[in-house]
């Protein structure tokens, strides 16, 4: 079934999923807060809104994929026509894909559930690669019913959706993912840099990883790109940085020690620093590799 939908937020993600959704036949709507994000995707047949509060003039769901949780609470929360709290709204979904804190989420479903906007948290495990090959992995949380009642549309953006129950339970779920992602990265970074300083070829070795007990679909996708030697970003340091902070932040909520992840969060930041943090968070190889003395990208 057709859905008038609309997009809110064009970076890498937010504009694949836009593209899934024209390409199964919805309705697609779409905004971004610096122009010229959405020209691609309105040659493809998508509406552009001049404002976020417009989606719901226009689209029974709204999809936010935004950096943040400052860029949600903006769009979600603001005075002059929120999403979350809307007149225009009641009765809509407003499902959000991004990566935020649990405490920004819970104040947007606050202000949702009193303006009677559906709120579906919807965080995603993948890369804007797997987005436009239909690999994309879902994972949602809040009211059954909402869920149910959006199931199909997440489909047709990714296959593999998950309902992992109600309140933020998905967004837990997915800084658990994060941080395995970012500590799995540091410890290839590792691997190649223990192997390369021993005179071992990065091709024969990362054939063997991917051939390994330790391959995963991650370790994978990133074999291409480091054979190149290429870091364009696919998920930044800074990015990564900000979602290892917000496992930190969550874990200190409950209680739970987190040692491993925050020696990453430093290597992250060290990326940062030194002037890796807008390229692909594998710059931890370049940052290591700088460490040691070896030739880097």
């Amino acid at each position: 079934m057709n859905v008038d939908v609309s997009v809110l937020g064009l970076g890498q993600m937010g504009s694949a999923i836009a593209e899934r959704l024209i390409s199964a036949g919805h309705e697609v709507s779409v905004w971004n807060r610096s122009k010229g994000k959405a020209d691609g995707l309105v040659a493809k047949g998508a509406f552009e809104l001049d404002a976020p509060h417009e989606a719901w003039a226009r689209s029974d769901v709204c999809i936010t994929m935004v950096a943040d949780s400052h860029a949600l609470a903006d769009i979600a929360l603001a005075p002059d026509g929120g999403l979350a709290h809307a007149a225009s709204g009641k009765g809509r979904t407003l499902i959000d894909m991004s990566t935020v804190s649990a405490e920004v989420s819970r104040e947007v479903a606050a202000a949702a559930a009193a303006g009677g906007v559906r709120y579906l948290r919807a965080p995603v495990s993948g890369n804007p690669g797997v987005v436009r090959a239909g690999n994309l992995t879902i994972i949602a949380s809040g009211e059954d019913a909402d869920f149910t009642s959006v199931e199909s549309l997440l489909r047709d953006i990714g296959p593999h959706v998950f309902y992992a129950g109600e309140g933020d339970a998905a967004r837990i779920i997915k800084l658990a993912l994060n941080l395995m992602v970012a500590g799995t990265a540091e410890l290839l970074a590792e691997c190649i840099a223990l192997a390369e300083a021993h005179d071992v070829q990065r091709d024969k070795l990362l054939e063997i990883v991917g051939a390994s007990a330790v391959a995963s679909p991650f370790v994978k996708y990133k074999i291409g790109p480091l054979l190149a030697d290429d870091y364009t970003s696919t998920f930044s340091s800074r990015l990564m940085r900000k979602d290892v902070d917000l496992a930190l932040e969550s874990a200190a909520a409950g209680g739970v020690p987190l040692p491993v992840t925050g020696v990453v969060q430093q290597l992250l930041q060290a990326c940062i620093s030194t002037g890796l943090g807008e390229l692909d968070f594998m710059a931890l190889l370049i940052r290591l590799q700088r460490e040691a003395g070896q030739t880097s990208a």
